[in-house]
């Protein structure tokens, strides 16, 4: 239980419908419009909607969505790919022949086509009750009218001041009076709501066709960038089978690869064979546990792990109990591992939304543009900015995530949902870039092997396992960190937050619904 003495913020609680995500304004958008009749996939893109404008530096329009989706609150996952792909004018040799040793960072080269919009649109059109129009009514108003920016929001945009200052697009839009907004100030985006108003009216067609993909399409290619309008108006994402396993009675779904969710179900395989409930929560023992797996399952997400239609994934092999059990073997309770190569493991910026509505269709869902502010490559007119996905991408032959026409980058985004006993327990998801499938298993191996409600869960203390070194969160006791050293890490103290969470907890005996929201980011859970 909490200690009263030092209370975090309580979970919220509700009967008839919840929704959880990183921004307030968002969260209410969600609301209304779960309030006004629409369900849970209306409230989660007319959340994503809003954050696309509210939180410029962590999603948009011009980034990628992934969704899991559970009907009526039945067992049955329902996953789709929103994912955009490489231009077909992108080869490997095209990057080799012109001297690249990797993919850029930022810039046209770093740009996937945006896949967000067509799948909002797809997923509105099959699950939805309402239509796109009502669905970015909310963002539209925000973008033209004006919004207040709230403080992690500002903490971030002030970060990629230098990054928004190298285009001249972005330098008008996001640093108005040369700096980067500051907490409590207003701003608009007039262009994006002009944008968001030919969306709402055309549909996918008025984003990957005619004006809108035109000045995207314009702007890449003015920059040396490959894209076409044949290569915009191709986008479609897809429906496709979750991955899976099982864990302590609990079924864990998540995206299949190209997504990196597989990584997180390895990580839980291997816990599974530890006695971790008998553990210090925020103990040595438990964290050097969790570092060892994630250090292993993200050998095989390095290696492996590629876009399933060019390249195979052996997927079912990664997820067997053999497989846990050679990984788990090479654990040492008291001793790091000295032979894994480096982990070149980044954060990122995402937004993640979690939404059950009153018939229970529960709904997993997240939305990005990569780093923040994702490529800097902003539409002139249109206020869009590009993510830089393409970034993913490896020039290595032979490796699975080596650029290809068509394909789609290995992806760090991915929503999560838990089923048991033929229902939907709860859709949850930890945001943050690389850090996300330890964030998954921290977050479930709290509440499933420690007992804690969702917000203690969210709330409690993190580590991440990067460029050979341990970045522990200051909650961390000061005996876990020397423990962890006496096990041969190397221990700092992480200059921010890990990840940022949300999730939405289904008690179907009490007809009840527990929401909770992650103090690293603005957001809340509310519901009613």
């Amino acid at each position: 239980m909490r200690d009263f003495q030092f209370p975090g913020r309580s979970p919220v609680r509700a009967t008839e419908a919840m929704a959880a995500t990183s921004h307030p304004l968002a969260t209410l958008a969600a609301v209304d419009m779960l309030r006004s009749g629409g369900n849970a996939m209306d409230a989660a893109v007319c959340a994503a909607a809003v954050q696309a404008v509210v939180e410029p530096q962590s999603t948009g329009i011009g980034g990628d969505c992934f969704v899991l989706y559970c009907p009526n609150g039945q067992s049955e996952v329902l996953a789709f790919n929103g994912s955009g792909r490489a231009p077909a004018a992108a080869t490997a040799e095209w990057y080799l022949d012109r001297g690249h040793e990797e993919l850029p960072g930022f810039g046209p080269h770093a740009v996937t086509v945006p896949g967000a919009i067509d799948a909002w649109c797809r997923l509105l059109d099959d699950h939805g009750r309402k239509g796109i129009d009502a669905a970015l009514a909310p963002a539209i108003r925000y973008a033209e009218q004006g919004y207040v920016v709230h403080d992690r929001v500002a903490f971030d945009w002030a970060d990629s001041a230098d990054l928004l200052a190298d285009d001249e697009h972005a330098t008008r839009i996001f640093l108005p009076d040369g700096r980067a907004p500051l907490a409590g100030e207003l701003h608009r985006q007039p262009q994006l709501a002009d944008t968001l108003r030919i969306v709402s009216s055309h549909g996918r067609a008025g984003f990957y066709e005619g004006d809108v993909a035109d000045d995207m399409v314009s702007r890449l290619r003015a920059l040396g960038g490959l894209h076409t309008l044949e290569d915009f108006a191709a986008t479609t994402g897809d429906y496709v089978r979750p991955v899976g396993t099982s864990y302590r009675g609990y079924d864990i779904h998540q995206m299949p690869p190209n997504n990196q969710g597989l990584t997180a179900l390895v990580m839980l395989n291997v816990l599974s064979g530890f006695s971790l409930g008998s553990l210090e929560p925020n103990g040595a023992e438990r964290f050097h546990l969790e570092i060892e797996a994630g250090r292993l399952a993200y050998q095989d997400r390095d290696n492996l792990i590629g876009d399933q239609n060019h390249v195979h994934v052996p997927v079912e092999e990664l997820l067997s109990k053999s497989h846990a059990d050679r990984l788990r073997a090479a654990i040492d309770p008291v001793r790091a591992m000295t032979h894994l190569p480096r982990l070149e493991l980044q954060p990122s910026d995402t937004v993640y939304i979690s939404v059950v509505d009153r018939d229970r269709n529960a709904v997993s869902f997240i939305n990005s543009t990569f780093h923040s502010f994702g490529s800097g490559v902003v539409g002139p007119r249109t206020g869009v900015v590009l993510q830089n996905r393409g970034s993913s991408f490896r020039l290595t032959a032979g490796h699975p995530n080596r650029i290809a026409p068509g394909k789609r980058p290995m992806h760090t985004i991915m929503p999560g949902m838990v089923t048991a006993k033929g229902r939907a327990v709860m859709p949850f998801g930890v945001m943050g870039g690389g850090y996300q499938p330890f964030g998954h298993v921290h977050l479930l191996t709290n509440m499933i092997d420690f007992g804690m409600d969702p917000q203690e869960a969210l709330d409690a203390p993190r580590v991440f396992y990067k460029q050979d070194a341990v970045e522990a969160e200051r909650g961390v006791p000061a005996r876990t960190l020397a423990g962890l050293r006496k096990r041969g890490h190397h221990v700092s103290i992480a200059a921010e937050p890990h990840g940022g969470g949300q999730l939405v907890l289904i008690d179907w005996d009490k007809g009840t619904l527990t929401g909770a929201s992650d103090p690293r980011k603005d957001g809340c859970a509310l519901g009613y």
